[in-house]
């Protein structure tokens, strides 16, 4: 109706439609709720409970302004919230994540955990 109503020149808006389908008595289509998918709560993971306990690491994606990408890789200590590592790379492969891992447990000592959230990256 929708359709039709328009390709006649007819001033149309969802109120408008609905109105009319009402009065005529037509059946409405119903409309379908989005389904939500429920958060999952993640028994195995374990709460910081010291200082280098639990450290998070993820990628950030950036764009300069010449146009070139860059990928930050972002480490925190998830108790104290210090950052023991930000760095960022043109490019990043797994043996730069290993060196990077390396060099700031040498510095700062060993997590217990390490969190990643095995996204697209």
């Amino acid at each position: 109706m929708h359709v039709l109503l328009k390709r006649d020149g007819w001033p149309v808006n969802p109120k408008r439609i609905y109105r009319l389908y009402k009065e005529m008595g037509l059946q409405l289509r119903n409309k379908v709720p989005k389904r939500r998918v429920k958060a999952k709560l993640r028994a195995d993971r374990t709460d910081a409970t010291h200082s280098n306990h639990v450290w998070a690491m993820d990628f950030v994606h950036d764009q300069l302004a010449t146009g070139r990408k860059i990928r930050i890789l972002t480490v925190v200590d998830t108790f104290s919230r210090f950052s023991p590592a930000v760095d960022a790379r043109f490019s990043y492969r797994g043996e730069d994540v290993v060196q990077t891992l390396e060099r700031i447990c040498r510095q700062v000592g060993y997590p217990a955990v390490i969190r990643v959230d095995n996204g697209s990256e």
